[in-house]
């Protein structure tokens, strides 16, 4: 590595450590380390000025906007309600609201959006819970979301990208239909398990969390009749949903189309909310924060750093060229799943790794569809840090639906070998069963 790239590692690093270790606000801690890239020759002033330019930046600020009129329209009131109507208890509403949680993953192609889509109603459930059970479900929701991402092909970009590039350097190729065979099952699996590890970990063991609770809520509203206002809020959101689907199809990506929604949502005597109750939404804490943690990770792809981390992975790799199909699997599912450590972009992750790990199928005489399907399974997991996803950066330091990044970690300390030994055990069993393998 050069001294730039040396640099930028160095920062990351100590970002890393700080948000964790420290009670410094997380925003400071990006801003600083990007000025300190800057100042110490690493990297020009623009890494500073166009980190705004991001299009996660654009993403969030316009879910802000949208999770402020879905909650004024009386919508997420009215969802809650209905997860609440069905629950016995708090436990059974956590389980309602997990399995409402993993369904979107079917029909809403961004982990972003549906983070956007489930902020207003988690806010709206926290009015009737503890501070403790408030941060649970902050970090429940992102979480879930992003441990349901492998149920379909459109759950994530990165699934996309790595079937192109399979489909563009061999003749194979997974059909949506596969994935979905494959894949459903696991993610009922493993979004289960991560509920009961989030539960166990963090749920405050000195509250109880009997039905009286619950019907006492239920109790609260009665009104069933859809008003106007939610008409307008929902027809704007099929609209908005409908664009994130047929992104392929018209060109426009993700967040330009959530911010074309925000604007909806906006439009003076026709929208949900005024421009001034939208932009008052917006948290302009949680975006600077955003903007400079991504320019953080950015960086390391601009300075090399990610592909120096690449060729040392691979070449250890291919150290086990004549290992069994136990190890090959073991070793893959490892390198996936940590991956997300240093590549903070689902995206990038997909486009450094794949073609390396196509290279490598090859070279040991492998089947490539499955070297990939069990890559980007493994590339799913992003549950570390907050920076690395964009579900989980839109809750933190979010107001009341926030959490602390140490439970964070102490999340992943517990589920990330629990994810690897899942999928070791799928791919030993039904993947093979319906014909995944190696």
């Amino acid at each position: 590595m050069d001294y730039a790239a040396k640099v930028s590692l160095f920062a990351f690093l100590s970002a890393m450590t700080l948000w964790i270790t420290t009670k410094i606000p997380a925003g400071y801690v990006a801003v600083s380390l990007i000025a300190f890239i800057i100042f110490m020759n690493a990297g020009e002033p623009q890494l500073l000025y166009q980190s705004f330019s991001e299009e996660v930046v654009w993403l969030m600020l316009g879910a802000f906007v949208i999770g402020e009129s879905i909650k004024e329209s009386g919508l997420a009131e009215r969802f809650s309600q209905a997860i609440l109507y069905r629950a016995k208890s708090k436990h059974s509403l956590i389980r309602g609201f997990t399995l409402a949680l993993g369904l979107t993953a079917l029909f809403i192609p961004s982990t972003s959006g549906r983070a956007a889509l489930s902020m207003p109603i988690i806010k709206q459930l926290g009015t009737h819970f503890s501070s403790k059970e408030k941060e649970f479900l902050a970090i429940l929701a992102p979480v879930i979301i992003l441990m349901s991402t492998s149920a379909t092909l459109i759950g994530a970009g990165s699934h996309l990208i790595g079937i192109g590039l399979l489909e563009s350097t061999t003749d194979q190729s997974i059909s949506f239909m596969q994935w979905l065979i494959w894949g459903v099952p696991f993610t009922i699996v493993i979004t289960f398990i991560t509920m009961y590890i989030v539960k166990l970990t963090l749920w405050p063991k000195h509250i109880t969390s009997d039905s009286s609770d619950v019907l006492s809520i239920k109790n609260a509203h009665k009104d069933t009749s859809i008003k106007k206002i939610e008409k307008k809020t929902i027809i704007i959101l099929v609209g908005l949903i409908i664009g994130w689907v047929t992104e392929n199809i018209h060109g426009y990506d993700i967040a330009f189309v959530t911010m074309i929604g925000a604007l909806l949502f906006m439009i003076p005597r026709y929208g949900v909310i005024s421009w001034k109750q939208g932009i008052k939404a917006i948290s302009w804490n949680l975006l600077l924060f955003v903007a400079a943690a991504t320019a953080l990770g950015k960086v390391l792809v601009d300075t090399g750093v990610v592909g120096w981390m690449e060729e040392e992975v691979m070449h250890y790799l291919h150290l086990f060229a004549g290992a069994s199909e136990w190890t090959i699997v073991l070793l893959l599912s490892i390198v996936t799943v940590t991956s997300h450590l240093y590549i903070t972009s689902h995206t990038t992750r997909a486009i450094v790794f794949i073609p390396s790990l196509i290279l490598f199928g090859q070279s040991i005489g492998v089947e490539l569809d499955t070297i990939v399907f069990l890559s980007l399974i493994g590339m799913n997991y992003c549950v570390t840090f907050p920076v690395s996803s964009k579900a989980l950066l839109l809750y933190y330091e979010e107001g009341d639906s926030t959490y602390d990044a140490k439970n964070l970690l102490k999340i992943s300390l517990v589920l990330m070998p629990i994810y690897v030994l899942v999928i070791l055990l799928f791919y030993f069993t039904y993947w093979k069963w319906t014909g995944l393998s190696l």
